[in-house]
């Protein structure tokens, strides 16, 4: 696929009620990777992400915020199912994708998928890991994807073609006020 072509989108989830006790298969560079249910943490900040785009891109009209892990036919060779997924309305063009990192299965995300997105010239990326609290932005260049920042702690999460949307890293990553065993359930 390139810059002009469609990604194809099948809906499976609606954002209100995903099944996250299923695991799934995504097609990786031709390859069926068999994704594992996510843990709750992840989950957790999936939710969070989710629920912060979904009110940036409501007044839209010319974004549209997939449900969680819908289909998506990038080429015959890969069939991936972002955690998150933003297209655009006129073209169905995928434009933004973030990726929550799980640490039974990290290199699918980071290396692989991180690889196709980059030869179809993605324009955004990010990769939201849990296991550092924090957020890789990249943008996509005519060489390919650029790490633009990375953000931890106080640093707040924004993307200047959705201008309402802002996320502190901070309250993206907020674990349970129990203590820290939810830090490590991702």
């Amino acid at each position: 696929m390139n810059a002009n072509e469609r990604a194809s989108t099948s809906p499976e989830r609606t954002p209100l009620s995903p099944s996250v006790s299923d695991p799934y298969e995504e097609i990786v560079k031709g390859e069926t990777v068999l994704r594992l249910p996510a843990r709750p943490r992840h989950e957790t900040i999936l939710s969070r992400l989710h629920e912060r785009v979904a009110g940036a891109v409501a007044g839209l009209v010319t974004t549209r915020l997939l449900a969680r892990r819908t289909r998506i036919e990038l080429s015959p060779q890969n069939l991936f199912r972002p955690d998150l997924a933003l297209i655009t309305t006129a073209s169905n063009k995928l434009w933004l994708v973030a990726e929550v990192i799980s640490s039974d299965d990290h290199h699918a995300d980071t290396v692989e998928k991180k690889e196709v997105y980059e030869e179809l010239k993605l324009p955004r990326l990010w990769i939201v890991d849990p296991r550092y609290d924090n957020v890789e932005v990249y943008h996509g260049t005519p060489y390919g994807l650029t790490l633009k920042k990375v953000l931890a702690g106080r640093d707040v999460l924004i993307e200047p073609l959705l201008p309402d949307f802002q996320m502190p890293v901070h309250e993206l990553f907020a674990g349970d006020p129990a203590g820290e065993a939810a830090r490590i359930d991702f």
